[in-house]
């Protein structure tokens, strides 16, 4: 895939699907951790320093989605999303790839994460991915299981209570796959 990527949406808003930029690091990470305080998506309790940002989101591809517009002057509000892809498993099974996607609050529902998957499946194949596994969706994240479904994914099983919300309740999560084989 050649980034950048220019998108726009139904709603007029000019995106670009690019490799982040390390001076936009600091932006993802801050995005990152407003998303894991929320407490309804990422397992993590609590919010990513540095060093843990960078060994769990930049240790092979990362990229954002950028507003193109011109009222967008600081880094803060021209990324509205990201998504990191590496190697689910090392060694012998490393051609089974994970990843994981944040979309700013406001701009949920607009396309963003379809836009990102597209890329994402595209990315793994051109590096040689056989396969992409997502590990731990919430159940109660609907618009991601709805959202893997429809590009294939199929949930391959089932983690009774593996997710205890900031309330005290659990809740399931599945696992998805999808071959990029097919």
């Amino acid at each position: 895939m050649h980034l950048p990527v220019d998108k726009i949406l139904k709603n007029g808003m000019h995106l670009e699907l690019d490799y982040m930029h390390s001076e936009e690091q600091e932006t993802v990470r801050t995005l990152l951790n407003l998303v894991i305080l929320e407490g309804n998506t990422y397992p993590q309790k609590q919010a990513l320093t540095q060093s843990e940002f960078t060994a769990y989101w930049m240790s092979q591809v990362a990229c954002v989605v950028r507003l193109k517009q011109a009222f967008a002057s600081s880094p803060a509000n021209k990324i509205l999303g990201a998504f990191f892809l590496k190697p689910n498993f090392p060694g012998r099974c490393s051609h089974i790839c994970n990843a994981g996607f944040i979309v700013q609050r406001e701009m949920r529902g607009l396309g963003l994460g379809r836009l990102m998957g597209e890329a994402m499946l595209e990315i793994a194949l051109e590096l040689g991915y056989k396969a992409v596994m997502f590990n731990l969706v919430f159940k109660t994240n609907i618009a991601s299981l709805r959202l893997w479904e429809s590009f294939g994914f199929e949930v391959i099983g089932q983690i009774p209570s593996a997710v205890e919300f900031n309330d005290g309740s659990f809740v399931d999560a599945v696992i998805m796959y999808r071959n990029l084989e097919q």
